[in-house]
């Protein structure tokens, strides 16, 4: 049985589009267990300004490429409406997984 994989995104948001990112997130979040992601998670870093943190579980690591590629996609009807409002666009949305160490 394979372990999930814990995926991390992290990004800046343009300060003055802080509202719009977060109702557009609200969608993203429901829209994630739809590709299987699990334990969800959504964070805003207290020492460093506008960044913020996704972490969520998926089953195998072809979730996990195709979860990455869609989430910095410009195309994607739900996952791309918060390309407008991160620094830098979609190459600055930074993707990991990991796989859990007992």
């Amino acid at each position: 049985m394979t372990k999930p994989l814990q995926i991390f995104m992290e990004y800046k948001v343009d300060q003055t589009k802080i509202e719009e990112y977060e109702g557009a997130m609200k969608e993203i979040i429901s829209t994630l267990p739809d590709y299987e992601a699990k334990n969800i998670q959504w964070y805003v870093a207290e020492d460093q300004p506008h960044l913020y943190v996704e972490m969520y579980e998926v089953p195998t690591t072809s979730h996990y490429q195709v979860l990455k590629k869609l989430r910095r996609s410009k195309e994607h009807p739900v996952f791309s409406a918060i390309v407008p409002y991160i620094n830098g666009g979609v190459e600055k949305i930074h993707c990991w997984a990991f796989q859990r160490k007992e």
